[in-house]
């Protein structure tokens, strides 16, 4: 009984996180517009956290309450997840194309933080310390403080392709934004949605470790961290069928980057970060899911549908391990 009350509270969790983060980014959307903010600085920024909130959510919740294992195993998760599985299955749908121009420079950003995050877990003992997490969440802020500025700088040149990252998520950038003070209401909500529903994941699914006798790294590994992928895979296919291969996979590399480095510099702060035996195995696999994508992306300029099922493969082949 236990356990089924686990499960269903664990469904509405989802169901709340996936709803409220929707939410808050067409309400945040909306305030950009207000304020006349650029699209393509609203695509990098408010896009790109909001639909990574629930990784955010549930990992800090998880600190805060002791669970480093679930905030870590989030991450590493989510970040595989996206890696292998979303971009596998939108290429067995819709083969991406590769501006490699576009995406070069947030590739390389976040082959950089998987594989600072790698160097932490290897050779830091038996946690990553507060002054680890400070250190990614610098790196973020200065990350961030680039992307907007050549943002910035770009926005003479927005609109060629038709297709920016509010149509992803809100569906008509046309469309004429609620009243700021509606839009700032709704944001809050969404907020606090997200808050409430974060909490009731990271509380059912300790609870459902617990009752099943698994460890909270399979749980944060499996089900946590493909439920709180769930707005990128949706974004990431929208853009695919719009044909706009390139943002897709920017969109993965930048929720990738902004997982290690803000979500996890900012649980790390919070609280140590601990680092079981089966985590550095995890991150292998997520270096190695990492490269996996550079040589697809970068060899053809195109991931086709057989390179999709390959790494599609290899995320199954991987959720077996963990399980078993």
């Amino acid at each position: 009984m236990t356990i089924l009350r686990d499960i269903i509270l664990l469904i509405i969790g989802f169901a709340v996180l996936v709803q409220s983060a929707k939410l808050f980014v067409n309400a945040s959307v909306d305030i950009a517009k207000r304020l006349r903010i650029p699209n393509m600085v609203i695509g990098l920024t408010i896009v790109a956290m909001g639909t990574s909130a629930p990784e955010a959510i549930i990992s800090v919740s998880a600190a805060i309450s002791g669970s480093s294992d679930l905030a870590i195993a989030n991450v590493i998760g989510s970040n595989i997840f996206n890696l292998l599985f979303i971009v596998g299955f939108c290429a067995l749908i819709y083969p991406i194309s590769v501006k490699l121009k576009a995406i070069s420079r947030d590739y390389w950003v976040s082959v950089g933080a998987t594989v600072l995050l790698l160097i932490m877990v290897l050779f830091l003992g038996d946690a990553i310390p507060r002054w680890g997490g400070g250190i990614m969440l610098a790196g973020f802020f200065v990350y961030m403080v680039v992307v907007v500025r050549k943002a910035v700088k770009a926005r003479d040149g927005e609109g060629e392709t038709g297709f920016t990252a509010e149509d992803a998520v809100v569906g008509d950038v046309n469309k004429m934004p609620k009243p700021l003070w509606k839009c700032i209401c709704l944001a809050i909500l969404g907020a606090a949605l997200i808050v409430g529903g974060g909490q009731l994941i990271v509380t059912s699914a300790t609870s459902l470790a617990l009752a099943i006798g698994i460890t909270q790294r399979i749980v944060g590994l499996t089900i946590v961290a493909m439920g709180t992928s769930l707005p990128e895979l949706v974004t990431t296919l929208i853009a695919c069928r719009k044909g706009e291969g390139e943002f897709a996979l920017g969109f993965i590399i930048g929720s990738s980057i902004f997982n290690i480095m803000f979500v996890l510099g900012l649980a790390g702060l919070i609280a140590p970060l601990a680092i079981g035996g089966s985590v550095r195995y995890d991150m292998f696999v997520l270096t190695a899911g990492t490269l996996a994508f550079f040589l697809f992306a970068y060899s053809s300029k195109r991931v086709v549908r057989l390179e999709g099922l390959m790494m599609v493969l290899m995320y199954l082949g991987y959720m077996v391990w963990v399980v078993l």
